[in-house]
């Protein structure tokens, strides 16, 4: 199953921490390639305190063969690896942000996860990482694209195209 993870961090080396959690994720048992990846792109923090520093944010599609709880779960534990407290607030600073954002054509709702992601077609922070890897891609339960999404979000801050490769 091809499943999409975003990446996002705004404190210490943010993009350290990116390559961390990228390499920790392709290193699990069942993550399998290709591996698709956006550039890294800096963008200004969303729904955060006044004083929160930018986020480096970017965009990784795998293949993984187990469930959706469980890719979540691995995901948290490379969060708290690198640093990201296990309870905190919602939208605070953090080294790490992973998000489980779709998995194939899976529709869930849990009380810990909701897929496709609810607000990711809000939210030019993850939409233009994912439309440079996926733009034709129609998430369960859209009718229309990513890149489609993208181009119908307000003009806003853009975001700005940091490395590459990472």
């Amino acid at each position: 199953m091809r499943a999409g993870v975003a990446f996002g961090s705004n404190l210490g080396d943010r993009l350290v921490n990116l390559r961390a959690a990228r390499t920790r994720l392709e290193s699990l048992p069942k993550i399998q390639p290709p591996f698709l990846a956006s550039a890294v792109y800096e963008t200004e923090p969303v729904d955060c305190a006044a004083d929160a520093g930018k986020f480096l944010n970017a965009f990784l599609e795998v293949g993984y063969f187990g469930e959706p709880p469980e890719l979540l779960g691995h995901l948290r534990e490379i969060e708290v690896s690198l640093g990201r407290p296990p309870r905190h607030a919602r939208n605070a600073a953090r080294t790490l942000d992973l998000d489980l954002l779709y998995f194939g054509d899976v529709v869930l709702e849990t009380a810990t996860l909701t897929l496709p992601h609810p607000r990711m077609n809000e939210r030019r922070f993850v939409l233009e990482p994912l439309a440079e890897i996926r733009p034709q891609l129609i998430l369960p339960g859209r009718e229309k694209s990513v890149a489609d999404l993208l181009a119908a979000l307000p003009v806003g801050s853009p975001l700005v195209r940091m490395v590459q490769q990472w």
